[in-house]
């Protein structure tokens, strides 16, 4: 009886280990989500700066949608400099660089978007009602969003340049109709 009892803790650990092993061998990044190819929730913001924003509003633009904390670093900090030379690049082309800030106070966002010089709109979504509508589990998280309003592309972690360009220059040959 005493033997038996000394080999059940060690098997009842197995499936904890077994488990915890896949959950460190996976990539939080690469885990899809059920929003691509969906069209995108509706959303009605006000900018940081007083001006309404929606995604009616954003209809035949190419929307890159950026959820982004000022705490959140150092994603959010190497991704705010790569999201304005973008927003400079492709506003010309019809594509819309919005901000989302979550989880943070509108003070210390303000001073976020005036440390980077951030001049694509940005607004507060304090009631977190954007985010979860749009399955945000942390930050940050970005959302490629074709001119028809649909889904095409969920990136979680800082934006680079390189990701950037492949998942919107392809859509800017899209038309919206």
């Amino acid at each position: 009886m005493k033997l038996r009892a000394r080999w059940l803790i060690p098997l009842a650990a197995l499936p904890v280990v077994g488990l915890l092993a896949y959950g460190f061998r996976t990539e939080p990044r690469s885990v899809p989500s059920p929003l691509v190819g969906r069209p995108a929730p509706a959303f009605a913001l006000t900018t940081f700066d007083g001006k309404p924003v929606s995604l009616e509003s954003q209809r035949g633009k190419v929307l890159v949608l950026n959820f982004w904390a000022s705490w959140c670093r150092p994603a959010c900090t190497d991704e705010a400099p790569v999201l304005e030379a973008a927003w400079r690049q492709f506003q010309p082309k019809d594509v819309m660089v919005l901000g989302v800030a979550i989880q943070d106070k509108d003070p210390a966002s303000v001073d976020f978007i005036s440390q980077f010089g951030l001049t694509f709109p940005n607004a507060p979504d304090p009631a977190g009602k954007v985010s979860i509508d749009y399955g945000v589990w942390g930050v940050p998280e970005t959302f490629i969003i074709d001119r028809r309003g649909v889904i095409r592309r969920k990136h979680v972690g800082a934006m680079t340049d390189e990701v950037f360009r492949e998942w919107v220059e392809p859509l800017l040959s899209e038309t919206a109709g």
